[in-house]
């Protein structure tokens, strides 16, 4: 089997979704599939994957992302006929149509995760610019789909609300597994936010809820890292500034090892999100032992069942409500919270099983059958 998978950035500066693909790829490697990531050369990496092809940005703006070069590669690697399967990551860019382009009345399967592109709250952003771009572009692209992969429940019904009749396999993200280490007691604790400094993630719910609770409880201290989002990150500064906030941190980016240590060092996690497909942070959080409070933004509804943190109403009152009740939780009681996550990671979200799922789905799409359990069809 090869598969070719694409996506327009792996940057470290970039969301979720270029780790999550990298990660797969890396899994599905070490299972000896046969691999390609096709990616846009966006900006400069550390270091490059062998098993990534990447391609110049063309003319145009770049928010597009358009690659003439790219687009001619897939044409080509997918007349070969030596490419089974094009797993295509992500929506509005033109990486994300010319995977669809190229399966376009071919024998290759495409499978299609929007990765929350199709949520009620993304499309209302630049709900205009979305609007053409999809009747030109993104649409006729997405109909040669042979599949979607949703991460949970919730982005599988955005997609059957846009009228996509497809085949929608059920996948959650996965997450690497870092050696677990002791939390660290001492007279102050952290609560973390970390993640792009973006509208969507509730920042501000965070920064006015902060505002309510810090005077009560003087031992805690709030981190918010993550990279810049178009400017927004000087919006939050001041939005600290004017509400006189107490020990508060803005961190910047965090990537590889000093993002592990801040999910090891924080005693809370916690992403007021207003929409997320998966919300990678949460697990990442849990995999470190840390509990989580999480909106009903992201589809974290089994935190409070299996008791690894909080999921709550999205706006500032339920915030400072679980607040109230999460800072003043034992440090004791929230490392076993931490440890029960951990436990449900290693069992649920480990990128070994998650990329097992995925080498299933493919096959099944290849050969017909009987659909795996996560796979629905109605």
């Amino acid at each position: 089997m090869k598969v070719i998978c694409v996506v327009p950035t792996i940057s470290e500066e970039a969301d979720g979704v270029a780790d999550v693909v990298r990660n797969l790829c890396n899994s599905m490697i070490a299972s000896s599939v046969d691999v390609r990531l096709a990616a846009l050369e966006w900006s400069r990496l550390p270091s490059q994957p062998k098993y990534l092809t990447s391609f110049p940005l063309g003319r145009g703006p770049r928010r597009l992302g358009l690659s003439p070069q790219m687009r001619r590669w897939l044409l080509a690697e997918v007349k070969s006929g030596k490419v089974d399967i094009i797993h295509n990551h992500g929506l509005w860019m033109m990486p994300n149509v010319y995977a669809g382009n190229a399966c376009s009345k071919s024998n290759c399967q495409l499978l299609v995760s929007p990765h929350g592109a199709l949520s009620s709250w993304a499309l209302a952003r630049s709900a205009l610019v979305k609007n053409v771009f999809w009747k030109l572009f993104q649409g006729p692209a997405l109909r040669t789909a042979a599949c979607f992969h949703a991460t949970a429940e919730s982005e599988y019904a955005d997609i059957r609300r846009l009228g996509f009749k497809q085949p929608v396999c059920i996948i959650p993200c996965g997450v690497n597994l870092h050696p677990l280490e002791q939390k660290q007691g001492g007279a102050r604790r952290q609560l973390l936010f970390l993640g792009r400094i973006h509208p969507k993630k509730g920042v501000d719910i965070l920064l006015h809820a902060w505002h309510s609770v810090e005077h009560r409880f003087p031992d805690w201290d709030l981190v918010v890292a993550g990279p810049d989002n178009g400017g927004y990150l000087a919006e939050m500064q001041a939005l600290a500034d004017t509400l006189q906030l107490k020990r508060i941190v803005f961190r910047g980016p965090l990537f590889g090892a000093e993002k592990w240590q801040a999910f090891r060092d924080a005693s809370l996690y916690v992403l007021p999100t207003h929409s997320e497909n998966f919300g990678i942070t949460v697990a990442e959080a849990l995999s470190a032992g840390t509990p989580t409070i999480v909106t009903h933004g992201a589809p974290w509804a089994r935190l409070e069942e299996h008791g690894a943190g909080w999921w709550i109403e999205i706006g500032v009152a339920p915030l400072v409500a679980c607040l109230e009740q999460a800072l003043a939780t034992s440090p004791q009681r929230l490392r076993e919270m931490g440890q029960i996550g951990r436990v449900w990671v290693e069992r649920d979200f480990s990128w070994e099983r998650i990329s097992a799922q995925f080498l299933v789905t493919y096959r099944w799409l290849l050969d017909g059958g009987e659909p795996p359990p996560w796979v629905r069809l109605d």
